[in-house]
């Protein structure tokens, strides 16, 4: 069910912002009956009613259509008992884990995450409130899952401060993005011309310019024509969630935030166990201000593959070896550029055991996740078209095929220079070149600042879209490069030097905003 995984999410929330953080108390381990009895019946009282409210919907949405007279009358009490018990054991559980997280004390924890249960009694409403606004409760259950993801989210925000700062950060820029967005969209209004529009409201159409087209049609008719240069992890959650939130849009929006938020989540833990909290503080300040960063609140795939890197060169530096390959395999599924990971891993592992090579090469095995992403993806379009390699061949029609990596950048010049380039043309291809050389001069003059995994990464994310023949996108590209952003992170302890990338990120970004709201090429 969607709320259990909304408790993994959050209990995953937690535990990422929380690893290295100790307890700030003292706790005696009491018997569950006595924290219980200390934490008040209230909490348990709350958490139980949770618990028959799920027990029953569940039985009234899964077991009541098979029109089975038998299984009904036995499936409600099976439901009920075990709705109360699944769920008094979640909240034992993410209680106790948050307690030992936060030092905050276990009866108080139990006190707290009750809140968060308590809102699932609100699909009782679904009885009386209007059809239209349940839509038979599914509609209902999203709206007491969202509520119950805030109430998680807003204890775990009272009592950490890595959640704190992520939070604000978060909260800040995607607001004032989108006042910047709607605004433009309301009083600028669209290009000239005719463009597709993904809602009739124009509030969230604003959020499904150019590529969010593919993506949109890809979850909701699937793979066709050049739809295949885009790959499938993304769409695939936007038409799974579409499915239940009925709307595609809002369902691409959905997991492009959340996964904005984790991914900022995993980029301050990293970063804080490399460096320090005031590095980390930065690095994700300055990815949320960065000119391109309204592709991460628009349905884009960028901050879901941003998580993915992230995390799984969360898990490398944790040598967590399997579940940073697992990670790495879905990031593979979302770009081409995931299976990029492939060289970190190598180097971290070597880096991990090279006293003796011999010994680790069971830790060596999941490096070969990574690229079945890819390879999946390969076999898909085989069996589909004949092709494996269609996602490379359909470049072709955005002008895009293998060259050197010099090739683009001359190209970049030559269209500048040429009399038929129009001006809005050629400032498009002035910012990419200027973004292209942001990348390249970051990774020259602060490749010692990182450790080699960082750099490798870095320097191949940057080669394999230069090497395209084109630079289109590649501010967009920059955005998802985490490396340099710890790299000005570091940089930026220097206030002069803070300034300077504060005054290029934030008035680009709110043009940037304004051009995508508005139908005009960005990136």
């Amino acid at each position: 069910m969607v709320g259990g995984d909304c408790v993994s999410c959050v209990v995953f929330c937690v535990l990422v912002s929380s690893q290295v953080e100790q307890p700030r108390t003292a706790r005696v381990h009491l018997a569950a009956s006595d924290v219980l009895l200390r934490a008040g019946w209230g909490p348990a009282a709350a958490v139980i009613a949770a618990g028959l409210t799920l027990g029953f919907f569940a039985w009234y949405s899964l077991v009541v259509p098979t029109h089975r007279p038998t299984l009904i009358q036995a499936g409600l009490l099976l439901s009920l008992i075990a709705g109360a018990v699944v769920v008094m054991w979640l909240w034992l559980r993410y209680s106790r884990y948050f307690s030992t997280r936060t030092g905050v004390l276990y009866e108080r924890a139990l006190q707290y995450d009750a809140i968060s249960w308590l809102v699932f009694v609100l699909l009782w409403l679904s009885f009386v409130l209007p059809m239209s606004f349940t839509h038979g409760g599914t509609r209902l259950f999203l709206y007491c899952v969202a509520l119950f993801c805030l109430a998680k989210l807003a204890v775990a925000v009272r009592f950490n401060t890595t959640v704190r700062d992520v939070t604000v950060d978060f909260v800040v820029s995607r607001f004032a993005i989108i006042v910047i967005a709607e605004l433009a969209a309301v009083i600028i209004g669209q290009r000239a011309g005719v463009h597709v529009q993904e809602s009739r409201n124009l509030l969230l159409a604003v959020w499904g310019r150019w590529d969010a087209v593919h993506y949109i049609d890809i979850a909701t008719i699937g793979y066709h024509g050049t739809d295949m240069a885009f790959f499938p992890l993304y769409p695939l959650l936007v038409a799974g969630l579409g499915a239940l939130t009925g709307n595609h849009l809002v369902a691409g929006l959905i997991i492009s935030n959340v996964a904005l938020f984790f991914g900022l989540l995993f980029l301050y833990k990293l970063v804080e166990h490399e460096f320090d909290r005031t590095v980390a503080r930065r690095a994700i300040f300055y990815i949320s201000i960065f000119p391109t960063a309204i592709f991460f609140s628009a349905v884009y795939p960028e901050s879901l593959f941003f998580m993915l890197t992230v995390a799984s060169f969360y898990y490398m530096r944790e040598r967590r070896w399997w579940l940073a390959g697992i990670i790495g395999l879905f990031a593979a599924l979302t770009r081409v550029e995931g299976a990029l990971l492939v060289v970190p891993f190598l180097i971290e592992w070597f880096v991990a055991h090279r006293g003796n090579l011999v010994a680790g090469l069971r830790d060596l095995a999941p490096v070969a996740l990574i690229p079945i992403g890819i390879m999946l993806y390969m076999g898909y379009l085989w069996v589909l078209n004949g092709d494996p390699l269609t996602f490379s061949h359909v470049q072709a029609h955005w002008n895009r095929q293998l060259a050197a990596p010099w090739t683009s950048v001359i190209n970049g010049f030559h269209k500048i220079a040429a009399h038929s380039t129009t001006p809005q043309n050629a400032a498009n291809q002035i910012l990419e070149l200027v973004f292209t050389a942001l990348m390249i001069g970051v990774l020259i003059a602060g490749w010692k600042r990182l450790k080699a995994s960082y750099i490798a990464y870095m320097a191949l994310s940057i080669l394999l879209p230069m090497s395209t023949s084109s630079l289109m996108s590649m501010p967009r590209f920059a955005l998802v490069l985490f490396p340099m952003f710890v790299i000005l992170a570091l940089w930026g302890s220097r206030p002069s030097v803070n300034n300077a990338i504060v005054a290029f990120s934030l008035p680009l970004l709110g043009l940037f905003t304004v051009l995508f709201a508005d139908w005009y090429w960005v990136s």
